[in-house]
């Protein structure tokens, strides 16, 4: 099942079309914070987004250069501003489709499923974890704050995904230290404490501060 996020302020609009696409089998969630979308977008974690241009807060055109900062997942705009500037703005920053209000939901769901056809039979899905505004993403090894990207080894990845899945609690560095392990290299206590302090200059790096913590006698969390 296909899960698709629908960034429509018109909330007649937003459930009308939830609506109908629940009833074509996919899951579906429209956003009501417009301040907190990236939030919704990275929980949700979608494999498309139906995104409008004018919106409260942030138009769709900047929403759609963050999206495009931690992922490569496919959007439709839907959008009444459909002269021919907005539409080749839209395709710029990095849209995949451009459909005019109003619309037919029958069309509408064909572009869905088509577009999804496309994406999905060839590439996988971007792996996104967030926490404080801080995006990791899985795939390709980078974390987002801010703006800021960093790229990040193996390890460190490795590390910072283990205590962003366990966020609020203290890991042990024994079972820091097993995850690692299962990569080529050869990890030893020393090695465990080289990664952390090379990974914690990085987020210091973008302003990141204290992300990490030590726990004495039981480990390191994320708060």
């Amino acid at each position: 099942m296909y899960k698709l996020l629908i960034v429509e302020d018109d909330m007649v609009i937003a459930r009308t079309v939830s609506h109908h696409l629940q009833s074509w089998g996919f899951e579906v969630e429209y956003v009501s914070d417009f301040q907190n979308v990236m939030t919704q977008f990275v929980s949700f974690d979608p494999q498309l987004v139906l995104l409008d241009i004018s919106l409260p807060f942030v138009n769709g055109f900047t929403l759609c250069n963050e999206i495009r900062r931690v992922s490569k997942v496919p959007i439709i705009f839907v959008s009444s501003a459909s002269d021919n500037m907005n539409i080749v703005m839209a395709i710029n920053m990095g849209g995949d489709d451009f459909i005019a209000k109003p619309f037919d939901l029958t069309i509408l769901t064909s572009k869905i499923q088509a577009l999804l056809r496309r994406t999905y039979d060839f590439t996988g899905q971007t792996n996104l974890i967030e926490h404080r505004g801080a995006i990791l993403n899985t795939s390709d090894a980078t974390l987002i704050f801010n703006g800021q990207k960093i790229d990040l080894t193996k390890n460190e990845m490795k590390v910072l995904h283990v205590l962003l899945e366990n966020k609020g609690k203290a890991v042990s560095r024994d079972t820091l230290m097993t995850r690692l392990w299962e990569t080529d290299s050869f990890i030893d206590d020393n090695t465990l404490t080289v990664n952390i302090n090379r990974l914690r200059k990085k987020l210091e790096a973008i302003e990141l501060n204290d992300f990490i913590k030590t726990k004495k006698g039981l480990g390191y969390l994320v708060v």
